[in-house]
């Protein structure tokens, strides 16, 4: 079934890339331009149709099939774009001589004048830059563009020796996708640049094998450890389940070195449990779940991670998935304040200009809270960006997160 989806994918981009080329010819006459930009287009859509047929799930995503997956979008979104432009024109052009037929006048000679068309071409190639470029910086810049976002939260709930509590949030580290040393050791000391009481982790350390840590220890376990620790939970790729095991013993086998990498790089994991923060007598919970999902596993189990914990208690939560926030610990009785999160990347394609509240990204038709900051009776969620990437090798719009928040007692 998969295969002939691909199959069909390819086949329909064949037929779109005649139509492209037919409209490209009314107005550039050089066959070599006119071949070459298709033969890139083919080798282009074979490769990214091969890796997926022949995707090995016993070694995972790789580097060849991120990029891949880059440059079909690199020359597929502007050609789509393209296509769209001339689409529209033909269908405006058709009607036109349909209304005339009808009518029976004979077609205006000026309405399909060459200038109007070219007009349609230089702005279909105009548009269709914009994510040309975009793409490339996401691919090359973009995906290491770290940002820091800082907040205040106030709460009513919070005990007042917590007033000015720093969190530094981090989340979807995704160390099988990473290839730059440097950038990488340039985020960790941004990382530790940053004033925070309290690391907390929120999942996906790995794409899916425990191997892809190796490479990086020596990076990430220079974090520094806050006051009150390092803490951890696991996100749905943590668990080894895009793979095909020889053995359940095996995938067990990956799961617990997955597990094991937390303390590597001075991070305590939470398994559904919880911890008391303790400050002048005065405390807080935190509580870690494993991944719960309305698309992924369902590990995760509040219930059994605050079975101890009193409600009038301030809680933090760390959620892998946002949409647990969403379905279920949004409307718990026990009165979660904080929820931290990440998992949805923000698709890692977006558009986010605060400053006029223009906010858009393809992940928000997925997940209702998919990046930044929501609130629901009191009950506030924080989806942090990520730190790495997944899939698409970059990012564009969406940049890499490093979140500290400050949690202020009214």
């Amino acid at each position: 079934m998969f295969v002939n989806s691909v199959i069909t994918l390819i086949i329909i981009s064949v037929i779109l890339e005649i139509y492209l080329y037919f409209n490209f010819k009314k107005f550039y006459h050089n066959k070599y331009f006119l071949f070459g930009n298709m033969l890139i287009w083919l080798l282009v859509l074979t490769n990214f149709g091969y890796h997926l047929i022949f995707f090995d799930r016993n070694v995972g995503q790789t580097q060849a099939t991120m990029w891949g997956t880059g440059l079909f979008m690199l020359f597929g979104f502007p050609r789509l774009i393209l296509i769209i432009f001339f689409l529209i024109q033909d269908i405006i052009r058709g009607l036109g001589w349909l209304l005339n037929r009808m009518s029976n006048h004979q077609p205006k000679t000026d309405s399909y004048l060459p200038s109007r068309r070219k007009f349609v071409m230089n702005t279909g190639l105009t548009v269709a830059s914009i994510p040309f470029f975009s793409l490339i910086y996401g691919m090359t810049l973009g995906k290491y563009n770290f940002k820091v976002i800082k907040k205040k939260l106030v709460y009513e709930r919070l005990p007042k020796s917590f007033d000015g509590f720093k969190i530094l949030h981090i989340t979807d580290i995704h160390s099988g996708s990473l290839d730059n040393r440097e950038k990488i050791k340039q985020a960790v000391d941004l990382i530790n640049q940053q004033e925070f009481d309290i690391l907390l982790f929120t999942g996906d350390i790995v794409n899916n094998f425990y191997w892809e840590m190796d490479k990086w220890y020596d990076i990430f376990s220079k974090i520094k450890q806050g006051k009150y620790g390092n803490f951890a939970v696991l996100g749905n790729h943590d668990y080894g389940e895009y793979s095909d095991w020889k053995s359940e013993e095996e995938k067990q086998e990956n799961f617990e070195k997955i597990k094991g990498i937390f303390p590597k790089i001075g991070m305590q994991l939470l398994l559904n449990e919880n911890r008391l923060i303790t400050i002048n007598n005065e405390k807080i919970s935190l509580i870690g779940v494993q991944n719960w999902g309305t698309r992924f596993k369902k590990l995760g189990d509040i219930d059994v991670a605050s079975r101890t914990v009193n409600t009038d208690d301030f809680k933090i939560v760390l959620s892998h998935d946002p949409s647990h926030w969403n379905e279920i610990l949004k409307h718990h009785p026990k009165h979660f304040d904080l929820t931290l999160s990440g998992h949805t990347h923000g698709m890692q394609l977006g558009i986010e200009v605060p400053k006029i509240g223009l906010r858009w990204s393809p992940s928000q038709y997925v997940y209702p809270q998919w990046a930044g900051f929501y609130d629901f009776e009191g009950k506030i969620i924080n989806v942090n960006r990520g730190f790495g990437y997944h899939f698409y090798p970059g990012r564009v719009g969406v940049w890499p997160e490093i979140t500290v928040i400050e949690l202020k007692s009214v």
